[in-house]
């Protein structure tokens, strides 16, 4: 049985919510990657916000605790989709990691914009690492339970 990871950043409870299911569906750990300097709650300031540091190459500070990316086989990789990507907080968490040998696979929460460039841009930021395709869960069927048979399909799928 392959050792497993769930590693997220949640703004808005969603993308926790799908690492919660997974973790107890796979097992493993469960690492949540919070920032020192939480994100605005309100829609407009995030977006803006995000935007600049999109656009800035920023990397928000995050707050430690995780050490040990070599002890896991597979790591799920769990993001809300911001400006067509992964987080800039998993940016950061990504680029103070070392997953070389490892398959990361992305599960991405979106409003409507799907996967993105999220495997090309953990590809970019962890080459050694195997990047699988992943998944993208809209938020209009976050809890419903096909979601949830959605989600033990596709785990099994590569468990």
């Amino acid at each position: 049985m392959p050792r497993i990871l769930v590693v997220y950043y949640s703004h808005s409870g969603n993308t926790r919510e799908i690492a919660r299911m997974l973790q107890d569906l796979a097992g493993g750990d469960v690492f949540e990657i919070q920032t020192v300097t939480p994100y605005p709650v309100e829609y407009s300031a995030i977006v803006e916000q995000v935007r600049k540091e999109k656009s800035a190459g920023f990397k928000p500070k995050i707050k430690g605790g995780f050490a040990g990316g070599q002890d896991y086989d597979i790591v799920l990789l769990g993001s809300p989709c911001w400006y067509g990507t992964i987080a800039t907080p998993v940016e950061t968490f990504l680029s103070e990691q070392n997953f070389s040998g490892k398959t990361i696979v992305p599960f991405i929460t979106h409003g409507g914009s799907g996967l993105g460039s999220a495997a090309q841009d953990i590809s970019a930021l962890q080459p050694s690492a195997n990047v699988a395709h992943g998944k993208a869960f809209s938020r209009s069927s976050m809890r419903s339970a096909q979601n949830q048979k959605e989600i033990a399909d596709w785990l099994a799928s590569f468990l």
